[in-house]
């Protein structure tokens, strides 16, 4: 027969062990946040180049656009505010139109000074997109009322060539209203 003395004895001791450890803690601290440092040893890593970098939600909320390969942060902000596009519009001379969101079943007033994708986020609307810089086409709509750029100007769209344009689709996150019209959204080429 086998002698539960020991059994028991060497449970209790098991159990006693555990407590005292898990009670005392292994000492172990996480390290800190070390993401920006990452970003920045990777900036410096990458050689510059003349066209801005694709964003990526995942890793610091998107690309801006890459700093000139002279670069002081003066020459940036002076670049910035020489250039201009379709949405710089003085606020006086900002004019609205009907777009019909057929998806959506709403017919809405946009303005010219916005991309069409930011004015259907205001309206709470939960619109396709990724890069938001017209690198992509997954922002992509269709203006079923004839051409696109009969109706929209793009900022610097780089996706769509010249017949898909011609069948009415355009990059939303980059088409800034000059006319009323109706748009699928979601649909691509």
């Amino acid at each position: 027969m086998i002698n539960p003395l020991p059994i028991v004895i060497a449970s209790v001791a098991t159990l006693a062990v555990v407590l005292f450890s898990s009670l005392k803690g292994t000492g172990w601290d996480p390290a800190g946040d070390v993401s920006d440092e990452m970003l920045e040893r990777r900036a410096k890593s990458v050689p510059e180049t003349e066209f801005p970098e694709p964003g990526n939600r995942a890793i610091g909320g998107g690309g801006g656009g890459a700093i000139p390969a002279g670069g002081g942060e003066g020459e940036l902000e002076d670049e910035a505010a020489t250039s201009t596009g379709p949405g710089d519009i003085a606020e006086d001379e900002v004019e609205y139109y009907e777009i019909e969101f057929a998806k959506q079943g709403e017919m809405v007033e946009l303005a010219n000074d916005e991309p069409i994708l930011d004015q259907g986020e205001e309206e709470g609307w939960d619109l396709p997109y990724a890069c938001r810089q017209g690198q992509c086409v997954s922002c992509s709509g269709r203006i079923t009322d004839g051409p696109a750029e009969d109706f929209v100007e793009h900022d610097n769209q780089q996706m769509l060539e010249s017949a898909e344009l011609d069948d009415g689709y355009t990059l939303t996150c980059v088409a800034y209203p000059r006319d009323s019209f109706s748009i699928e959204t979601g649909e691509s080429p």
